[in-house]
């Protein structure tokens, strides 16, 4: 009778290495697509948000808000102020959506800027005219954006571990 197990001189087939970090891949690439998405979302959240603070603050007169609330700061209307929230901040944030959408090569990058932009305006909001409810809303916003543009450039590890683990040998050849 023929065995069918392998003597110790043949070697034993093994699965191809390349199955196990495809499977990893795919996962990873499938988590990446849906951070996008996510980051996508946002970022047209922030562009159509900016968009309506501007019709408010113009057309509006500041959306029920007082004009002496602008008191102490350079500005005596709402134009201005409302004229730099959506063109700036939401064309930063409508530039940022469409390169995702295009998936630009500057789309991270793109998505950085207008999460920074959206930051900065509250923290500017916040030191000319106070402390208003939406205020952590649109910077958890921003920062939010932020968080996402990182974990899609690997510099923040999704689910608490780094995507690639680096060994350091011990000097004297020893485990850690």
């Amino acid at each position: 009778m023929v065995s069918e197990r392998p003597t110790s001189s043949e070697p034993v087939e093994q699965p191809p290495v390349a199955s196990i970090p495809m499977g990893a891949a795919t996962i990873t690439s499938t988590v990446n697509a849906l951070i996008g998405r996510v980051l996508t979302a946002a970022l047209c959240f922030g562009a159509v948000s900016a968009v309506a603070g501007l019709l408010i603050a113009i057309p509006g007169g500041g959306g029920g808000f007082p004009v002496e609330q602008l008191e102490g700061t350079p500005f005596t209307s709402f134009v201005i102020p409302g004229l730099i929230l959506g063109v700036v901040v939401g064309g930063t944030q409508l530039s940022a959506a469409i390169a995702m959408f295009r998936a630009s090569p500057a789309r991270l990058l793109s998505a950085a800027i207008a999460g920074f932009g959206m930051v900065i305006w509250i923290y500017a909001e916040l030191a000319l005219i106070g402390y208003s409810v939406l205020q952590p809303v649109y910077f958890a916003l921003g920062a939010g954006e932020l968080i996402l543009v990182m974990v899609l450039l690997g510099v923040l590890p999704v689910g608490g571990r780094p995507r690639e683990a680096t060994l350091v040998a011990h000097p004297h050849g020893q485990g850690p």
